[in-house]
This record gives C-alpha cells, structure tokens and sequence, in this order.
C-alpha cells in the first residue's frame, strides 16, 4: 500500500480502551535551527490559488510540502491533522505548524477515531470485504475520511485547492483525489510529488537544511529500512528491504502483534455480542466503535493473530509487496462471518460473498463515494438487520477458532429439523427423492445426448468407393494421320 508519509516511529500497543491522549513528551534537544520559517506574504499565487489545506502529519514530508506550497505557490496553507488511531502524539504537529508560520485559526487537529471505525471500518466489515482474499483494506479505508474532512475544511476556510503528500506511484493519490472530486467536484489539488524535483532523500534533506526545517536524527540517519502506515484498523509496511518479495522480514518489525510461537501456551476464548452487524460489547462489557477496536487490537497482538505479508496489485498498474498487522480487524472478520451463518438466508450469504470482491476492489481503488459503493452498501445493511447475537472465539497462537454462535431473536438454525436423531415427523426424508430427481434432470438430459453422440460415432457405416473411370485411349500419330487424309 503506498503511504503518504514515511513513519520511523513505533505506534504503541493499543490500550483496553479509547483513553484520552497522554500529554506530549518534550522534543529532544535539535541543532541550533531558526527560530521559525517565515512564509513569504501570501497572494493570488499559481495557478490562481490563494489558500490551500494540507494533510499534514507534522513528519519530514508534510513539513516540507508545507514549506514548498509557501514557496512555490506563494498561498496561504492551512493544516489538518487526524488522530484515526496511529498511535502517536498528533499536538506537536501543532507546534511545528506555528513554527512554519501558520496562523493559529489555519491549524486544525481532530480526534477522528470514532468516526472512522463507526462510519467506515464497522460498514466495510458488514460487507466481509477482502481485497484479493487477504487484504483487510486497513490503509485504504482510511483515505475517504481524510479526503472528506479535507474537503470540509477547504468549504469552511474558503480555499481554493487541498494539497497531500502521496506519491505519484501509489495507490493513495488516487483514494485522496476521487473522494476530494466526488465531495467538490470543482477542488484543486496540489500533489507535489508529481511537480516537484525533490524525489531522493538526500534532495529532501537538503530542501529541509535549506530552509530550516527541523530534521529528526533518525531521518537523517536514514531510519527505518521500510515506510510505516498506522491507524486504528492496522500497521502497514512497505518499500526498503521489503521490496524483494522473497526477503523475510525481521521480527523486530511487527509492532502490534507478538510472533505465534511467543505467543501464550493457554488459548483464550472471548464472546463478541453483535447488533445489526456490528459489535457493541466484548465479553458482556458495552464499548464503543472505537474503544471495540482498540480491545480487540489487544486481544489479538497478544495472541499473535492478524499477521500478513502479501505481494497485491495496485490500481495504478504495478504489482507491490507490503506486510500487514491487522489483529482487531481479523477477530471482527471471523466473527462476523460466524453471526451471519446462523443468522442469514443461504442464498443472501451467497448474494453477499458474490459482490464482495467487487466491493473490496471499490475500496482498494478509491471509490468510496461513489454511486456504486454506496447502492452496494445499502444492500448489505439491509442484510445486517437480523445479524444480532453472540459468538465465541478461541484465539490460540496466531489462530482463531469459532467454539459457538447464538441468536436468540434471528437464529435460522432449527435443531428439531437438523437433527440426525428423530425429529418428531418436522422432515420427511422421502421429500428428499423428488427434491434429488428435479435437480439431476438437467444431468441426466445431457448424460443422455452425451451417450448418443458417442454411440453414433462407433456404428458409423462404411463409406463406399466411388468405380473408377475408364481411361480413354489416346490416339497413335498413324491413326491421326489417317484420320487428316479421310478429311
């Protein structure tokens, strides 16, 4: 999965609930820097844009797009920094905004997490979405939200064009932009890494020594061998030492999960209680959207589960290979598919398992927005109406197994017709021969023509020779002689 930004920085365990945020640790002592960048004075820059709204994570790459809009476009910028769950202190971003010379009114930050996971993870896995049957779409699902609020601020601040920092290689600029274009169809967008020069990191480091921006010793350094994506749902990663799809990754890299072998000998089981679909409590305790992900995320890191390494196909053409810890999301995943299989018809369950991986693909390639995701969506959540009960799961060393599932209102199970004991006449096992008969007519129907073509074949008749021709004779040179004399 491509990524805006390149992380360094370890996403903590996820804690038992959605706790309020820990206060912001003290910045390490830098190299003597200026005291702040200042903008040149802002005007009807480039392209006639006088405002933009920046993703903005406060990272090396943000800070210098940041920088580089100033610049280039000679515009005012506006920041927008989301807290959906990456684990990391998201107020210095704040700091290093007004040392860039952002007004104080230009800097938003908000706290995302419910809204992601009520109103795009909860729905994504309603619809038991995989993206080429193992892709949980952690990092794709989160683009939408970014894309929106982006563009509700651009509405609110009155811009003229939002800015992100996806690379031009990846799938994310495509997710950023169709959500942008779908929600304000006459938005701007700025995506540098498809204007400027500054495509190495030596280029980027000398961007930011150039003009004071603060650069981390571990950037500097070259930091991690791979580019990191966190949210509430996973941790991705990416690029470096990864890029060779046959090199197995250090152990050291996984951060949300321990490995299955270290994981506890003892296996734990946990129930999941379910309301139209989605979980509202964990073993009898109500939580909500957020705070259920979190739980689970924990659950699952201690019992090593939701690992995943994979080589997929990206929208924009390349194959890339990019590794997944997606604990919380792979518990919600079987056990929604365990509620359902009591609780849904069999061939709605079909219909769903049709369309999902044309849903997954709409997600993956960005178009959460579109008339098509959400004709689907409706479908599903008018399927979920009855999904309601409890499951059991036993998680055991990177393993997850359903030991029960119960719906006391919408349980389609009937134990009396079910039974191989004697149900009491609730089935008749006769009904079972013309039930056979009909569905194996068609078979017995081209079984039949089968036969008789091949018989035809064997008793073909023998084709008879046609009698050859008598061979004319052909005249001697005497007798046409002769024959020229008679005339």
């Amino acid at each position: 999965m491509p990524k805006t930004v390149k992380a360094t920085k370890a996403a903590p365990k996820a804690s038992t609930q959605a706790a309020p945020k820990a206060a912001p640790k003290a910045a390490p002592k830098a190299a003597p820097a200026p005291a702040a960048v200042v903008p040149a004075a802002a005007g009807k820059g480039k392209q006639g844009i006088k405002k933009v709204v920046l993703a903005y994570s406060g990272g090396l790459d943000t800070s210098i797009i940041l920088k580089w809009l100033q610049d280039e476009y000679n515009c005012e910028v506006v920041t927008f920094t989301a807290d959906i769950g990456q684990g990391e202190e998201i107020e210095p971003a704040r700091a290093k905004a007004l040392k860039m010379g952002i007004k104080p009114e230009n800097i938003h930050i908000e706290d995302l997490r419910e809204e992601f996971v009520r109103d795009f993870v909860f729905p994504m896995f309603r619809a038991n979405a995989l993206y080429e049957g193992e892709y949980l779409l952690g990092t794709s699902i989160a683009r939408p939200l970014i894309a929106k609020r982006l563009v509700e601020i651009a509405k609110k601040s009155k811009a003229d064009a939002i800015s992100h920092g996806a690379t031009g290689k990846g799938n994310d600029q495509v997710r950023f932009e169709l959500g942008a274009y779908a929600l304000l169809p006459g938005v701007k967008v700025i995506a540098p890494w498809r204007e400027w020069d500054l495509l190495s990191r030596e280029k980027l480091l000398a961007y930011a020594d150039k003009h004071g921006i603060p650069v981390d010793f571990k950037k500097r350094k070259g930091g991690a061998p791979y580019s990191m994506d966190a949210n509430l749902l996973h941790i991705s990663y990416e690029g470096g030492v990864l890029e060779d799809p046959n090199f197995e990754p250090e152990a050291n890299m996984w951060r949300l999960t321990v490995s299955p072998e270290k994981a506890p000998n003892k296996a734990e089981v946990i129930e999941l209680t379910y309301a139209k679909g989605d979980v509202v409590a964990i073993n009898g305790v109500k939580m909500s959207p957020a705070q259920v992900l979190t739980k689970l995320n924990e659950l699952g890191g201690k019992h090593g589960i939701g690992r995943l390494d994979k080589v997929e196909n990206r929208y924009v053409g390349m194959k890339s290979r990019g590794c997944y810890e997606t604990p919380g999301g792979t518990i919600l995943l079987t056990g929604h598919r365990a509620i359902e299989s009591i609780t849904l018809d069999r061939e709605v369950l079909a219909l769903k398992d049709d369309l999902m991986p044309r849903y997954a693909r709409l997600v993956y390639n960005g178009y959460w927005f579109s008339p098509e995701r959400e004709l689907l969506q409706g479908l599903i959540d008018k399927s979920q109406e009855t999904v309601n009960g409890t499951v059991k799961l036993k998680l055991y060393k990177g393993t997850i197994m359903c030991v029960g599932r119960e719906s006391a209102t919408d349980s389609l199970f009937d134990p009396q017709i079910s039974t191989f004991d004697d149900d009491g006449g609730a089935y008749n096992q006769a009904d079972a021969a013309g039930f056979i008969k009909l569905n194996a007519l068609r078979l017995r129907i081209g079984a039949n023509v089968k036969a008789k073509r091949a018989a035809s074949a064997r008793v073909k008749p023998a084709v008879k020779k046609p009698a050859a021709k008598p061979v004319a004779k052909t005249a001697t040179p005497k007798a046409a002689s002769k024959a020229g004399k008679t005339k």
